[in-house]
């Protein structure tokens, strides 16, 4: 179900485009963890770069352009250093990369990422925080529209479902963990209901019909969800607050 052609046919193309510029080209997420879903899924493609000039950059235009029209998004540009120096302040994004991932050419550059956790609990509340109230705004935008919630409630689980994995490893659990046994997981930790989730993976996944539910029912059980996790996330890993 991996769209393994457009993926190598890109890698060939930025090759060509880059030279020896590129270092690596990594794919990571879902379509390298056997969970990718098509017509939801991202195909999320890391491109590590000797130099990232202007001209460095715009010699890559050609490909980013063809990866658009195949309906993809472009891939993240970083080079060896830049990853090094920010691995701190991105610990969420690194972690997972290197969970699953799969070099498609060159350099092997995440095994030896250092990954500092110092500053992974203070992203973990901030991105919840940030993501609920733009889930909050986002509702207002699509109110009266039951089509639109169901949309905005399927895209933004691989958000949440990250976030509540990463909130595990905050508390202190890095066992890992699919989105779904994540929700179970805190579920069990923090005493939140967190049975919608998994009813929204299962309606992400085609396994479950979304007529047969009320999304305003299912939409204001999730808001509770993800309010409750970013409170309970916060009084416990700053109980002096």
């Amino acid at each position: 179900m991996v769209p393994e052609k457009l993926i190598n046919e890109f890698v060939e193309r930025v090759r060509a485009s880059a030279g020896t510029n590129l270092l690596a080209a990594i794919l990571y997420g879902s379509a390298a963890a056997g969970d990718y879903v098509p017509d939801h899924s991202d195909v999320n493609m890391l491109c590590v770069l000797g130099e990232t000039s202007f001209a460095a950059i715009e010699a890559l235009a050609g490909p980013v352009e063809w990866l658009g029209r195949q309906k993809h998004r472009a891939p993240l540009l970083m080079s060896v250093e830049e990853m090094r120096r920010s691995a701190d302040v991105f610990s969420i994004e690194f972690l997972d990369m290197r969970q699953h991932y799969r070099v498609l050419w060159g350099e092997d550059v995440l095994k030896t990422l250092e990954i500092p956790m110092r500053l992974h609990r203070a992203q973990v509340e901030y991105e919840l925080r940030e993501k609920t109230i733009l889930l909050r705004q986002r509702l207002l935008l699509v109110a009266g529209n039951d089509e639109a919630k169901w949309d905005l409630l399927v895209r933004s689980l691989p958000s949440f479902g990250t976030l509540f994995r990463h909130a595990l490893i905050a508390l202190g659990d890095s066992t890992a963990r699919s989105k779904k046994e994540a929700a179970v997981a805190l579920e069990g930790k923090l005493g939140t209901d967190a049975s919608v989730f998994g009813e929204l993976i299962d309606i992400r996944e085609r396994n479950k019909d979304r007529k047969a539910a009320n999304v305003d029912s299912v939409f204001a059980r999730y808001l509770r969800l993800v309010e409750q996790v970013t409170v309970a996330v916060d009084k416990l890993l700053d109980p002096a607050m």
